[in-house]
């Protein structure tokens, strides 16, 4: 007797779900870090019981050295395929904390050896488009430019064009630029993959996600969006001086388009 094939995709959409459930146990109840305690064990279960051989190659909670789905851990029961792994159990756990909506469980798979690694660059620069307008779109142009291509493209009026943007102090200048536009902002306190998502939805009510968000994120929704033919263009974006310092001795062009 043969063993029933089993799909990975589905292995993944089981680990993800188990993550999210365990998670909503904590929904509401104030403590972040719970929500991302629970979801980490009920995804690290899942996924060593998965058909692959992966490594973890973008770390949940990198950032603060987290002693499960760290970067270089080996996870699934089977030899073959090998693997990079990406995992966010929950990208928004406070969002969860507090009850509020906008946090979701992803696992991001490649081939051995093809999955990018910022390391020491937690934060990027990214601008994401949905399919119809992911030819147009060009990181190195002003934020005011990248609006009018996207209306153009899209056949809408400038003020019929939404950008979702982190709320933080930080994209003060970017929002001004927007409004300036004419265009409209939605701002998301956390989750910018589920932010980046809603730009390939029929009806996700946004157009273009722009800012800068955390590195292991861009990696996991660049995934996504190539799933869903949409564009993500990102450049790593060094906090300090230590930053830029230790990019230049990994060879990192702080320049590049990724």
């Amino acid at each position: 007797m043969f063993a029933a094939d089993r799909n990975i995709a589905l292995e993944l959409v089981r680990a993800t779900e188990a993550a999210a459930m365990a998670a909503g146990r904590w929904m509401g109840r104030g403590d972040k870090n719970a929500v991302d305690g629970a979801a980490v064990n009920a995804l690290r279960y899942f996924l060593n019981t998965a058909s692959i051989c992966g490594v973890v190659v973008i770390g949940e909670r990198e950032k603060d050295e987290a002693p499960m789905l760290f970067n270089g851990e080996v996870l699934g029961a089977e030899k073959y395929p090998e693997v990079d792994i990406a995992v966010d159990p929950i990208d928004g756990t406070r969002l969860t904390a507090l009850g509020l909506t906008g946090a979701i469980s992803v696992v991001a798979l490649s081939e051995k050896g093809t999955m990018f690694n910022p390391k020491n660059i937690f934060y990027m620069n990214k601008l994401v488009v949905g399919p119809e307008a992911a030819h147009v779109i060009d990181i190195n142009l002003s934020p005011a430019e990248n609006v009018a291509r996207v209306a153009e493209v899209n056949g809408k009026a400038l003020d019929h064009i939404t950008v979702v943007i982190h709320d933080c102090p930080r994209h003060e200048e970017l929002k001004t630029a927007i409004i300036e536009v004419g265009s409209r902002i939605k701002l998301i306190p956390d989750g910018d993959i589920g932010g980046a998502l809603l730009t390939c939805k029929d009806h996700g009510g946004a157009d273009l996600l722009m800012g800068i968000g955390g590195s292991p994120e861009a990696v996991i929704t660049a995934c996504a969006i190539k799933c869903l033919q949409g564009n993500i263009q990102c450049k790593l974006w060094p906090r300090n001086e230590d930053d830029i310092a230790e990019s230049r001795r990994r060879g990192l062009d702080l320049d590049q388009v990724l």
